[in-house]
């Protein structure tokens, strides 16, 4: 597949980057509003030409514990689903990070709680980032704003995946996901060999022949405590590494802000309507959106704020990213949240109407 310029919706770019990034095999289970991930691999039928597997699983449970086989055996697998089906995945989410093993997650998020809506929304920010499932382990956590992003950073999940060994969420909305726009889609990768993945990643899937080396023991499972705490040990210094080395984020108008707002996804394109009407007014206001919300980019958001009067979280939830922007700041100024909530999206005048009643008109 030769590089290609196309109109498409974000769900659909999925399926074209995972086959061009040299994806092995995806195993999903369908829910508004991703459906057409896998969809749009049915239709593609990589299996014919790359030799990728694509499988509708009968359970968001079984999809994931499928991501776990394929994972141990070195195998480039991903799954996709929305807020309900996250949460039934987050007992073998935690399997896989403590067994190291690298996947790619698509989470298009839906609004809740329960089953809630199919409309979009982003509160999974805590299920996601937070860690949903049990013990000390942490996703890389990547948030398109785009479809093109949604593209790219299929691409990107798969190395980061296999850097560090760990799952990898791909966090959008279902504004996102449904929307279309102009993607540019890049020539098609080849599929990692068994020899490709040792000498770059190292020896470790299980591959069924020895060939001189030890033998690769995968588990989650070590009953030994002081064993067990060795692995979190091991774990914590990988996402101690990857807080250094991994943290992404987009500033727009931020060099000489007095206020600033911090959202990701649809809310930060929003957000940068709402600049636009700020800066209008002459109010200097900038955006920090972050890329990755785990590692979040909080020295980048301290040293932006170290020249602000306030801050506004601007999210599609009841306020769950704002904590972490909290902690970032450290009190120096305040830091206010706005957002709506169960799939209703909030509009530029929306967001600039409560940064003026929260932080300009109440100073005064």
């Amino acid at each position: 597949m030769k590089e290609e310029i196309r109109l498409m919706k974000g769900n659909e770019v999925v399926a074209e980057a995972a086959v061009r990034a040299g994806c092995d095999g995806f195993f999903g289970y369908p829910i508004t509003p991703q459906t057409e991930i896998m969809e749009t691999l049915m239709e593609l039928k990589p299996w014919e030409t790359t030799g990728m597997v694509v499988l509708q699983a009968e359970s968001e449970v079984a999809s994931i514990n499928m991501l776990y086989g394929g994972a141990a055996a070195g195998k480039r697998v991903m799954t996709s689903s929305s807020s309900p089906g996250i949460s039934l995945m987050c007992e073998g989410i935690s399997y896989l990070a403590s067994a190291e093993l690298p996947c790619v997650i698509v989470d298009v998020m839906r609004g809740g709680p329960g089953l809630g809506t199919i409309q979009p929304s982003q509160s999974d920010y805590f299920q996601v980032v937070k860690g949903g499932g049990h013990g000390d382990y942490k996703l890389i956590v990547l948030a398109p704003a785009s479809v093109q992003e949604m593209y790219d950073f299929v691409e990107t999940a798969f190395e980061l995946a296999f850097k560090y060994r760990t799952p990898v969420v791909i966090l959008s909305d279902g504004l996102i996901g449904q929307m279309m726009e102009r993607v540019t889609l890049r020539e098609a990768k080849p599929r990692m060999t068994d020899a490709y993945i040792a000498e770059h990643y190292g020896d470790w899937a299980l591959t069924g022949r020895k060939d001189g080396r030890r033998r690769n023991i995968v588990t989650s499972v070590r009953l030994d405590p002081h064993v067990m705490e060795g692995v979190n040990d091991r774990l914590q210094e990988k996402y101690r590494r990857i807080e250094r080395d991994e943290v992404r984020y987009e500033t727009f108008m931020t060099d000489d802000c007095d206020y600033l707002f911090v959202a990701y996804g649809s809310s930060a394109r929003i957000c940068r309507k709402a600049v636009d009407m700020a800066r209008s007014e002459g109010i200097k206001v900038g955006l920090l959106r972050p890329i990755t919300l785990f590692p979040f980019p909080s020295e980048a958001i301290a040293s932006i704020a170290s020249h602000c009067k306030g801050a506004m979280s601007v999210e599609m939830s009841a306020g769950q990213m704002v904590e972490d922007v909290r902690l970032a700041v450290n009190d120096r100024i305040p830091v206010r949240h706005f957002g709506r909530m169960g799939g209703a999206v909030h509009s530029p005048e929306e967001v600039f109407g409560a940064f003026k009643e929260m932080l300009i008109n109440q100073k005064r």
